[in-house]
């Protein structure tokens, strides 16, 4: 296994133009593999940010390797040119739930075939102070399971956004061998400023895992602005990148052969009791 990686975690302020949402997607995850980024992560609707509730549906695709479409061809040849793994952070997938699509995160390889899809279990349906409401599940079926995949270095956990608040997943996935997991999200500029690094550290600590979290930045639309700081904490729970305001790229060297010296020194997750 390889000791160190070099992840990437992009930022972007996506809108209701699906056009250009991939085409600025294709040129972070380039900008991200020119700098040398191994494992690129996309943020939570990166394809499609609208005021509608009603577009997701004209843009879902059947999330199939034999025949992916428009989002999941865009990005697989990104992955392909660049020899890197790139994770789509979030993006409508079609169900059989009438009236409703999957939150679905989908790891490409370096050879841009699919590795595997996670669809979001945690719903986000809340009021909150700032006058605005979500109501995620009234168009979104949830997921029902926990998702890693193999990479060169290690297992990897997927999550989306609103799941960071619920720990339990992220033990689930530490309990099937994550050494890293990803956090892509579009979090309210509300919640964002008070919990986002927060929750981010303290998921990285309890696991003793790196956290790549790619989030969505800015306003996107009247009604929907978002915090940004798409960062990567290590396994201590450091902050090792974080992105600065508007669409750019946190990148950072993750060293292996330190996480697997912290497990041994701090033993946390084998003393678990439940």
């Amino acid at each position: 296994m390889p000791s160190t990686l070099i992840a990437a975690a992009v930022q972007m302020t996506s809108t209701a133009d699906v056009a250009r949402n991939l085409a600025r997607a294709r040129d972070l995850v380039r900008h991200a593999a020119a700098r040398g980024a191994n494992l690129i992560v996309l943020p939570e609707n990166f394809a499609l940010m609208s005021p509608s509730e009603e577009a997701k549906f004209a843009v879902a695709e059947t999330i199939d390797p034999a025949r992916p479409g428009a989002i999941v061809s865009a990005l697989a040849e990104e992955a392909a040119r660049a020899g890197a793994w790139v994770v789509l952070g979030g993006m409508p997938e079609k169900s059989d739930a009438p009236g409703r699509v999957h939150n679905a995160c989908v790891a490409l390889g370096p050879d841009g075939n699919l590795r595997a899809v996670y669809r979001k279990i945690h719903l986000f349906d809340v009021h909150i102070p700032d006058g605005a409401t979500y109501h995620e599940s009234k168009t979104i079926a949830a997921g029902e399971r926990p998702v890693v995949v193999e990479t060169p270095w290690g297992r990897l956990g997927l999550s989306v956004c609103y799941d960071v608040r619920f720990p339990e997943l992220y033990r689930a996935l530490a309990a099937q061998g994550a050494r890293f997991v990803v956090v892509p999200a579009a979090f309210t500029l509300h919640t964002g400023r008070d919990h986002w690094h927060v929750l981010l550290r303290a998921r990285a600590i309890e696991n003793l895992a790196f956290v790549i979290a790619a989030a969505q930045y800015g306003r996107h639309d009247e009604k929907r602005v978002t915090f940004g700081h798409s960062l990567i904490a290590d396994p201590w729970g450091t902050v090792l990148a974080d992105c600065a305001d508007g669409e750019g790229v946190a990148i950072a060297e993750l060293d292996l052969a330190r996480q697997d010296r912290l497990r041994r020194e701090l033993p946390a997750l084998d003393h678990r009791r439940m």
